[in-house]
């Protein structure tokens, strides 16, 4: 029986260490990716109270939707496009404060107000975006980015 995570207190730094911690713990002896992915997505939602947060997938030159946790979402998302599409391209983290000013902006959801997009590399290629919105205005920070950059790094595992 697989143990339940518990909801990080203290800074949000804190709450990123301690959640990181556990969610390498919960996916320890686990090969399967998917299963990775997905209690690593609902952890990272649920634990830090985001709108939306998901993976989105290199496959075939375009970000496909993988696992995620919030309502539905874009499936597949073309190469420079949006902040994930951009992120991609770029080859580099994107913090958006207020995604209705950012230039080409998809919007899967009207509720979605700000946004954070990280890409997992493998051999410094990059194979996947995380993906994190939130409902309120400029809600990230250099701390997200940070913790969700080394989350990226270590999800890498993965591809």
């Amino acid at each position: 029986m697989a143990e339940s995570i518990i909801l990080p207190e203290g800074t949000k730094a804190e709450r990123y260490q301690s959640l990181i911690q556990q969610i390498k713990s919960l996916c320890d002896g686990e090969t399967d990716r998917i299963a990775n992915m997905a209690n690593t997505f609902s952890a990272l939602h649920y634990s830090m109270n985001f709108f939306w947060t998901g993976i989105y997938e290199v496959k075939n030159e375009e970000l496909v939707l993988g696992v995620f946790q919030g309502p539905i979402a874009c499936t597949r998302i073309a190469y420079g496009r949006g902040v994930c599409g951009t992120s991609w391209k770029e080859q580099k983290s994107i913090l958006v404060p207020d995604v209705e000013v950012f230039p080409g902006h998809i919007a899967c959801s009207s509720a979605s107000k700000s946004e954070v997009v990280v890409p997992i590399f493998k051999n410094e290629k990059v194979v996947a975006v995380i993906d994190v919105d939130s409902d309120k205005l400029n809600y990230f920070d250099e701390t997200d980015q940070y913790y969700l950059e080394e989350l990226a790094q270590w999800l890498s595992v993965f591809f």
